[in-house]
């Protein structure tokens, strides 16, 4: 199972797909987490991404694509993989398709804006763990009772003003996507403001058909 998981920041896209990955034996794969691991390991796509990186341009798509080409035809994708946050414009998309990579289902997760800035605002990370947790009754993870509050820290991307300016540019770049999966007939719409129980059982179901 080829997937795509679309949706805005916090819509827990990477949550879903940790869970999903491990029981349906299937890769996540980042390509923000694949540029810095090429880079690290100083491959040769990674040198080239790296001097892109290293004057604040963007990596072109293509570079991206090779990357993402060769970590697919890598032996634990033979089963399948999950694109976590790419593509993120329809070129990109293009390009994918392009390449050969041949994709089964687009899963989008549609979240209200109110919700989506609750759950940001709303996050604290451990000062002594690094762990993320969250304040509001309704989001998830909350805290243990025994952490001091003033070990809990909120991260400065984790304002209201932030989070507004990338669904502006989400909605402005990567929503045109939604409408390009959907006319091929792949793409599946799933509530993702209710529990996350609920939410990975649902898109299981929706892998599984």
């Amino acid at each position: 199972m080829k997937l795509i998981f679309l949706g805005p920041p916090a819509a827990g896209k990477g949550t879903v797909a940790q869970h999903v990955s491990g029981d349906f034996g299937i890769v996540q794969i980042s390509t923000g987490d694949l540029l810095r691991a090429a880079v690290k390991e100083k491959t040769e796509l990674g040198l080239k991404a790296k001097k892109y990186m290293d004057s604040g341009q963007l990596v072109p798509d293509l570079l991206v694509i090779q990357l993402l080409q060769e970590r697919i035809g890598m032996d634990d994708c033979k089963n399948g993989f999950i694109l976590d946050g790419f593509p993120r414009t329809i070129p990109q998309a293009e390009a994918l398709e392009n390449s050969g990579v041949e994709i089964d289902k687009v899963i989008n997760f549609v979240v209200p804006d109110s919700v989506l800035i609750r759950r940001v605002t709303g996050r604290r990370m451990s000062k002594s763990t690094g762990k993320i947790y969250n304040i509001y009754p309704e989001c998830a993870p909350h805290p243990p009772a025994d952490i001091p509050e003033d070990d809990l820290h909120q991260r400065p991307d984790d304002t209201e003003e932030v989070i507004r300016n990338r669904l502006e540019e989400y909605k402005k770049l990567t929503s045109p996507l939604i409408d390009f999966y959907r006319k091929k007939g792949i793409l599946v719409d799933i509530k993702a403001d209710d529990p996350l129980e609920k939410i990975i059982e649902n898109t299981k179901k929706v892998i599984s058909s």
